[in-house]
């Protein structure tokens, strides 16, 4: 399942909330991770609202009156404690951390010494958290995004009349289609802003797919001029027959300063954290140092555990990650005999037409290993034997 976010009108975290609740994402996966996370108490609450004439959902985050103002290393040390299952909290972590590094850029100071003030309020919690396990449920192939609209005009805040869109919004923005409008006030806050720039794999026009399920979302305000929601759409990609269409992502890192042993085991964990592909090339870096650029291929649904293993395995200090449209053939698996050996067979089709016919190399090289055969002898055979599963 794919899915598609219309932020035409803006976004928020309480618009997303809203439009997870509408397409039909149970409340207590929500509620039970705001809970887990949450130093007090919080309740979430839906209700049908009317917005421009169009019907929505409101979610409501009801919490006690508090002036605290965490900082990110007070916000990270309450996820790090929190019972939630762990592609919630790498997310939520992650969204976190783009927050914090968008107020520190605006504000010239260091990253962990960024005061969140209101987003590091309670209510903001619920929302980071609430739609970072909501998505997490939904458990997405893609999530493509539209152009968000930003508002314009001014805003107060705790640093006073501030432009629209806000500093830490146009921060957040940088790299991602954005329209002014569609009223004169703030449209996206910088809570939504993180969210969508975090779980977007794509940017762009709702793409080709039967929708199957729609979320609307209401803001808290009810301007004349437009709809103030955020939609939803779910539903399966469309693509030709005997091939699948959909994002990928590609990590890069260049790295110069990791022992060259460990590149195996490191290729090998990025594996087994769900990539599709990793490999090395070798490039000359600056003052003539050697060096690797790691290149990663990994679906959105398993791009945080990536990344983190990037990271953990790794001494990059950073990732560049591109979006790029990957089609896939569709495949099947079948199985040839050699030497009295099971070799298995990967056959690819395109159109309802076999195009590609692959045994195994990983069997290959256990049947050369237990008959004493060259390699390549047992390939060749193998490969004729596949050759005959072509109609």
């Amino acid at each position: 399942m794919i899915g598609w976010v219309d932020a035409s009108a803006g976004a928020s975290g309480d618009m997303l909330l809203g439009a997870l609740l509408d397409a039909d994402v149970p409340m207590d996966v929500l509620a039970h991770a705001v809970a887990a996370v949450a130093p007090e108490a919080v309740r979430l609450t839906a209700e049908q609202v009317s917005r421009a004439g169009l019907r929505a959902t409101r979610c409501r985050v009801e919490v006690a009156d508090s002036t605290t103002h965490r900082t990110w290393a007070g916000v990270r040390a309450l996820l790090d404690a929190a019972p939630v299952e762990p592609p919630v909290r790498d997310l939520a972590r992650a969204t976190f951390a783009r927050l914090a590094a968008a107020e520190a850029a605006v504000h010239g100071i260091p990253t962990d010494d960024v005061h969140f003030h209101e987003v590091g309020a309670l209510d903001a919690i619920a929302d980071v958290v609430g739609v970072c396990a909501g998505f997490t449920h939904l458990g997405l192939e893609g999530l493509a995004v539209s152009p968000v609209a930003v508002g314009s005009g001014r805003v107060g805040a705790a640093h006073g009349s501030l432009p629209v869109p806000v500093p830490a919004v146009v921060e957040l923005l940088r790299g991602v289609p954005s329209v002014a409008g569609p009223g004169e006030d703030e449209s996206c806050t910088p809570t939504g802003a993180a969210l969508l720039t975090m779980l977007a794999t794509s940017t762009g026009p709702q793409p080709a797919m039967v929708v199957e399920q729609v979320g609307v979302g209401a803001g808290g305000r009810d301007p004349a001029s437009h709809p103030n929601v955020l939609r939803l759409l779910l539903g399966q990609p469309l693509a030709g027959q005997g091939s699948t269409t959909g994002p990928a992502v590609v990590l890069e890192a260049n790295v110069d300063d990791l022992d060259p042993r460990l590149w195996p085991g490191v290729i090998a964990a990025l594996l087994d954290a769900g990539a599709s592909d990793a490999w090395l090339t070798p490039i000359l870096m600056k003052k003539g140092r050697p060096a690797h650029t790691l290149s990663v291929l990994v679906g959105p649904e398993s791009l945080p555990a990536v990344r983190r293993t990037v990271f953990e395995q790794t001494s990059t200090i950073g990732v560049r990650e591109v979006t790029h449209t990957k089609t896939a053939l569709a495949r099947e698996e079948r199985a040839v005999t050699v030497a009295g050996h099971e070799v298995r067979v990967k056959v690819a089709r395109f159109e309802d037409r076999v195009v590609n016919v692959q045994p195994e190399y990983d069997d290959v090289s256990a049947v050369a290993a237990a008959t004493g055969r060259p390699v390549k002898d047992v390939l060749a055979e193998a490969s004729a034997a596949a050759g005959a599963l072509i109609p």
